[in-house]
């Protein structure tokens, strides 16, 4: 905090950025290697680089999901904002963005209906609407990308330099530069290997706190002491906006205000970030849409019970010897977690969080690499550049725009610390100039009677509306002054995220009721859509056809569950059935509106409308909630994922005990289909 000293060396800092970003990296590489060896999956492969072969299976999905969508304002800002407004806080920021994670479903299943093969959902837009609307949509998604990666390069650089004083600028390059490594070498596969990694330690860590806080912390220890010290706290400094000025309470007018921002917000940084659309394109198509669904329901205990644990400590710990004094600015850069988890743990609990936001900025700074190199490759290099791109060329590109989005990465970083723009400020931005763009790119992919011009044209209007509101707001409420510190309150940021989302999506709906299009998304379906070779007649079959087919038969009945990209292709096109589809988007659509529901509306607005102030056993049972959820997520995503991929840990392990007992003959060998000239031959 800028009013202590760091409570951990400087060397920690480039400890964990450096040496565990190269511990990580070089685990990856040796993944990817063994990926290579033992299975059927080469990262010198454009498709397995972008899209894993699109055969990954729904629990790494999710659990990818979780990683990726666990920024560093994840756990950052969610404490910050129960450190301001009480428990609505958490409740607001895991409500206000799991909704949008859960509804993407929909989305996910039309990508697999109508675009089974596109790389990025530009490509769709493309496909669709032609080179103008491509171009306008690539500047929202970009944009997108920009300002999640510096999200992530300020919130969690500020919080590396409170912690031990690391200088900011280093960690904002070195730690995108660090995850570069490995999403180079091993791609779309290593990163959800690595983000499978980071979300079972993240897990581990979120639980060490909350047992620590709510069991053996001599200075809390318990619920009970929890709720006094809150209440206490209250009395002292009541919540301006809140019921009674309690911590305690739903009632909480800035929470309210808060979760309608971070909603919208979230709705720009979900349905127009690639890095959600990879993993939908990386699915199996029969369990995307339950992939998304069990993703966002265990992101939700993530942000809930991190920040009830330590937003609220830092809450209850004011005026402790170990607990500094917080500044209106150190709130904003999302330093109560940090400095909450010193006061509990001293150095030990900054250790941990230290490493807990490394691995958070570092797995949403990889979804993000890979999310970008694809956008520039595809619906760049290879639509405007080189349609005629070989294999190599396409592979060579996606490297080297990794390695580019890492450095700009480190800029973004580096221009908003020295503006003076602080992560709290960035993540209520977002929807202003992202959320307009939010339902044009929705009915692109799900309606058949979206107009062209009506959704580009509503995309810039609800733009330069959400700008308007919020310059108009904040001149207006600050007697015509206009800053950083102005322009980021609460109701001057509400007013211009509703007026882009609610105007870009009127003015889209209404052009579209008035002329419809009448689009059969055949064009879509064709995207990068295989070449299916006719099957040869019974009459026209070989000799060699036929004994071709028994080796294939026998091979399959040895090795039922063998590993490979031929085997994921014939399972793919299998499961791209219409029928099967539309029924998953039913499902999704029926359960996500039906959460959404649950989560906005019924369970918080009661609760704000009766004023209720908890005692210690109604905030007993809210906060177990969070930990049964936290365990349950931790099952489903890190355990789950390991029970579905049985298959293929077997296939590697016994390739590599062969490897020891008989050096060469572990590894996975595809015979390719002889053609009748090497018959001859």
């Amino acid at each position: 905090m800028s009013s202590s000293q760091p409570i951990l060396p400087q060397g920690a800092g480039y400890g964990v950025v450096v040496g565990i970003g190269l511990f990580f990296s070089a685990f990856m590489v040796m993944l990817t290697a063994i990926q290579a060896r033992y299975t059927g999956f080469s990262p010198k492969n454009s498709e397995e680089f972008s899209s894993a072969s699109r055969s990954v299976k729904p629990g790494l999905i999710a659990s990818g999901i979780v990683s990726a969508w666990t920024w560093s304002a994840t756990l950052l800002q969610s404490s910050a904002v129960a450190y301001k407004y009480g428990i609505s806080g958490p409740w607001w920021y895991g409500a206000g963005a799991t909704v949008q994670v859960l509804l993407f479903a929909q989305l996910a299943a039309k990508l697999k209906l109508h675009a089974p093969y596109a790389h990025t959902w530009l490509e769709i837009v493309g496909a669709r609407w032609g080179n103008i609307a491509h171009g306008v949509f690539m500047c929202f998604g970009l944009a997108t990308n920009i300002i999640v990666s510096s999200m992530l390069a300020v919130g969690g650089s500020a919080t590396v330099t409170d912690l031990t004083g690391m200088n900011t600028l280093a960690a904002c390059f070195l730690t995108p530069l660090g995850v570069a490594i490995y999403v180079v070498v091993g791609g779309m596969r290593s990163t959800l290997l690595c983000d499978y990694t980071h979300t079972t330690v993240l897990f581990a860590i979120i639980l060490v706190f909350v047992f620590t806080v709510y069991a053996t912390s001599p200075k809390i220890g318990s619920f009970a002491r929890m709720h006094a010290l809150l209440a206490a706290a209250a009395e002292r400094t009541p919540v301006d906006g809140n019921a009674q000025g309690s911590y305690l309470t739903m009632r909480s007018r800035n929470g309210l205000i808060f979760g309608v921002i971070n909603v919208i917000g979230n709705f720009a940084t979900v349905f127009q970030d690639q890095a959600y659309w990879q993993r939908a394109i990386a699915s199996r198509p029969a369990s995307t849409v339950k992939a998304y669904l069990l993703g966002g329901l265990a992101w939700f205990a993530i942000p809930f019970t991190f920040a009830t644990t330590l937003g609220l400590a830092a809450v209850a710990l004011r005026g402790d010897p170990a607990m500094p004094t917080l500044s209106a600015a150190d709130v904003s850069a999302g330093l109560p977690a940090s400095a909450a988890a010193g006061a509990l743990l001293n150095k030990a609990g900054a250790g941990i969080l230290l490493v807990l936001l490394y691995l958070a900025v570092t797995s949403a700074t990889s979804a993000e690499l890979i999310a970008v190199s694809s956008i520039l490759t595809y619906d760049v290099y290879k639509r405007y550049i080189n349609p005629n791109a070989t294999e190599a060329q396409i592979l060579t590109m996606g490297h080297a725009m990794v390695a580019f989005f890492a450095v700009v990465i480190g800029f973004c970083g580096l221009i908003f610390f020295y503006i003076g723009i602080s992560m709290g400020w960035l993540y209520t931005f977002m929807g202003v100039i992202l959320g307009s763009a939010v339902v044009p790119i929705a009915l692109c992919i799900t309606w058949s009677k979206a107009n062209k011009w009506g959704c580009i044209s509503g995309a810039l209007i609800g733009f330069c509306s959400g700008v308007t509101a919020w310059l108009v707001t904040t001149s207006a409420l600050n007697g015509g002054e206009i800053n950083v510190t102005t322009s980021g309150g609460d109701f001057e940021m509400l007013a211009g995220n509703l007026a882009s989302i609610c105007v870009g999506g009127i003015v889209a709906v209404t052009v579209s009721l008035i002329w419809p299009e009448n689009y059969d998304f055949e064009g879509t379906r064709a995207i990068n859509a295989p070449v299916r070779e006719p099957k040869p007649s019974v009459t026209e079959r070989s000799s060699a056809d036929e004994e071709e087919d028994y080796e294939e038969k026998n091979a399959r009945e040895k090795h039922p569950e063998a590993v490979n990209v031929h085997a994921v292709s014939e399972e793919e096109e299998n499961e791209l059935d219409p029928r099967a589809l539309k029924k998953a988007f039913r499902f999704a659509a029926w359960s996500s509106a039906a959460l959404t529901l649950v989560l906005l509306i019924l369970v918080p607005f009661p609760l704000f409308g009766a004023q209720t102030i908890f005692g210690v056993r109604g905030f007993t049972a809210w906060t177990v909630i969070g930990i049964i959820w936290t365990f349950m997520s931790a099952f489903s995503v890190v355990l789950y994922p390991l029970w579905e991929s049985r298959a293929a840990l077997r296939q590697i392990t016994q390739g590599m005990i062969k490897d020891m007992f008989a050096p060469g003959t572990g590894k996975y060998t595809h015979s390719e289909p002889q053609t009748n000239e090497d018959t001859n031959a």
